[in-house]
């Protein structure tokens, strides 16, 4: 379905990302990584997806806080690729605290990772998406992208305006043959929350089990994690020709938390 496409994912070297990599390269795209992680780990994730899928897989260590090096990454893609023909906006950051306790430079690495990092992106890869009258962008939101939650000012605010974002660009690029959508899960089942279990279960005197349903999940009427490989199912389906009439979209999937 994607075979001759080329992509770029950031924040793709575990959780959501990885799995979206793996999804549009199982389609035939090649694929650029982005993120942070041990080198062995990344480059048995890189060369998993060329054995996997007969396509070719890059890895750009580009810091998503520094414009400069985002640029980098889309001109370094289209030198390597050919070209970037689909960009997923997925790195993403959380801090939790008190608005009034909120560390300035947390706020702004959440800002420039979770915001200001797509736009930078977007800004270099629109150029040859006209040029070739071909596009996708798909940009990982959140349910926070339509509510908010106590103590996280930052990245509420952050998924607030992705959603903002991805609407501007879409009117932009409607004639030509590009897209833009978000996609906005609510919890999902990743590395990253499960790590965070054993504390919570330590700071309100939970067992595991209350844990996922009176925490994590208090919020999702299914009372059921969102999959990574759910995700990257809809990422594609948005890439595909099928969703060529889907723009400017913010497509949740989070077990009804924000059909309340």
């Amino acid at each position: 379905m994607l075979k001759s496409r080329n992509a770029v994912v950031t924040g793709s070297t575990s959780g959501i990302g990885l799995a979206i990599a793996r999804a549009l390269a199982k389609e035939g795209a090649n694929v650029m990584i982005n993120g942070f992680g041990e080198a062995a780990a990344i480059e048995t994730e890189r060369a998993g997806i060329e054995a996997d899928f007969g396509v070719k897989a890059v890895y750009s260590s580009a810091d998503m806080t520094k414009p400069a090096e985002i640029a980098a990454m889309i001109k370094d893609a289209e030198t390597k690729l050919g070209s970037v023909d689909i960009l997923v906006n997925n790195a993403g950051i959380q801090f939790v605290s008190p608005i009034e306790e909120f560390p300035i430079e947390k706020w702004d690495q959440i800002i420039a990772i979770n915001l200001s990092s797509a736009f930078h992106a977007i800004r270099a890869a629109v150029p040859g998406m006209k040029a070739r009258k071909w596009g996708r962008i798909v940009n990982t939101a959140s349910a926070h992208s339509l509510v908010a939650s106590p103590f996280k000012s930052a990245y509420v605010t952050a998924k607030h305006g992705i959603a903002g974002l991805n609407k501007t660009v879409a009117l932009e690029l409607a004639t030509f043959g590009v897209t833009s959508n978000c996609i906005s899960p609510g919890y999902v089942w990743t590395p990253l929350v499960e790590k965070q279990i054993p504390d919570t279960m330590k700071a309100r005197n939970m067992t595991k089990e209350q844990v996922i349903n009176d925490v994590l999940l208090t919020a999702q009427p299914t009372k059921q994690f969102v999959t990574v490989d759910q995700v990257a199912a809809l990422a594609v389906y948005l890439c595909s020709d099928a969703a060529s009439q889907i723009t400017g979209a913010n497509l949740s999937m989070d077990g009804g938390w924000t059909a309340a």
